[in-house]
């Protein structure tokens, strides 16, 4: 019996976790709603911006996060295309791993994740983050 209460509590705990951290993220959403971030200047720069003037491949993505949430979607991929592309893949997999962890269960087994993608998506991050450093069009309409 103090089995199945066990089980009752981790699955509470697990559910106030999940209710805390859906509070900041609500939270988080909603000051980036409604505090535009090309205007304000409390938001933090990008450190590598400021230190080498060039654009990284996350340059951008706050101000891309914003303008999503207003439902401006090609301002938001002219900002920065590389993160709103990537953006419903993150999600995804983040839901299913959280559904799963809120019902205590383990995420079905699959094969891991070859070394190779994760090159590809880092070169793919450091080709991005050069094209939109090139001076020139049409390298210069990925800059944020």
């Amino acid at each position: 019996m103090t089995g199945a209460s066990e089980v009752g509590r981790s699955l509470r705990g697990r559910r106030v976790v999940v209710a805390a951290v859906g509070v900041g993220v609500v939270a988080a959403v909603l000051y980036l709603y409604l505090l535009d971030p090309a205007k304000a200047g409390f938001f933090p720069p990008c450190l590598f911006h400021k230190l080498t003037g060039l654009y990284c491949s996350g340059c951008g993505t706050t101000r891309a996060l914003h303008q999503l949430l207003h439902g401006h979607v090609l301002e938001a991929l002219r900002l920065n295309p590389f993160t709103m592309i990537a953006l419903p893949i993150v999600a995804v997999v983040l839901l299913r791993r959280l559904l799963y962890w809120m019902q205590g269960r383990q995420v079905p087994a699959r094969r891991p994740i070859r070394a190779v993608w994760i090159w590809l998506l880092l070169a793919a991050m450091v080709l991005f983050a050069a094209a939109r450093n090139i001076p020139c069009r049409p390298f210069s309409l990925l800059a944020p």
